[in-house]
């Protein structure tokens, strides 16, 4: 599904903005690819997943004055989009607590300049290659709610295309590193290689021997 950008000319001369009505576009952005994903699901595809923000899964809902729960409800930007590249056959996922390696690479929305988006961080180029990809560690509580959201869902293997409002990601200032505007919706393709939780049992009799022995789960 593409998602195509405006820019908008200066009226003192002819130079592109490339960043103009950066937060409308990027929220219609969101809302688009957030209701192409919900459609494809309800049509049965497996190829797009909608994953609540980790710190508002499974919460004890509410009761009202008669002790019936009431249900909660959640906004459109806590949710992240999940276009699954290619699945993984990982038997389990990371936890919170966990480190993980990964590689990734992170686009923002589409420009004149940049119409596929211009790439503000990355561990490969280009097509992912698992041969000469590179991978990060960190603790997957280590990222922004977006990324941590996706990771703490994937399986050692899988490779999604994620999009994440920028509710998600650096709100609505500029990240620290002044190369993400502020209200950027971000795009990462991101493949999980590996986690670590020493002395857990994981499911699958390989992962956890790795896990109770210390060491990095690659299956």
């Amino acid at each position: 599904m593409a998602v195509f950008a405006l820019s908008s000319c200066s009226e003192d001369d002819n130079t592109v903005d490339e960043y103009a009505n950066w937060q409308e576009r990027n929220e219609q952005a969101f809302e688009d690819t957030l209701a192409y994903a919900r459609q494809q699901k309800a049509n049965g595809s497996d190829e797009w997943k909608v994953l609540l923000k980790w710190s508002l899964q499974n919460q004890t809902p509410n009761k009202d004055a008669n002790g019936n729960a009431v249900p909660l409800t959640y906004k459109d930007a806590d949710y992240i989009v999940v276009h699954v590249l290619d699945k993984g056959k990982g038997s389990g996922c990371p936890m919170y607590t966990d480190s993980v390696k990964v590689s990734y690479l992170g686009r923002l929305l589409g420009t004149d300049t940049y119409p596929a988006g211009y790439v503000f961080d990355k561990t490969f180029e280009g097509t992912y290659d698992k041969a000469t990809a590179q991978v990060t560690t960190n603790l997957a509580s280590g990222w922004i709610d977006g990324f941590t959201t996706a990771v703490l869902n994937m399986h050692i293997g899988d490779h999604w295309l994620v999009y994440i409002p920028y509710q998600l990601a650096y709100g609505s200032t500029q990240s620290s590193s002044s190369v993400i505007p502020a209200y950027s919706m971000l795009r990462f393709e991101i493949v999980l290689d590996s986690y670590y939780r020493p002395g857990q049992v994981i499911p699958g009799s390989r992962a956890a021997a790795q896990a109770l022995k210390g060491e990095w789960i690659t299956e």
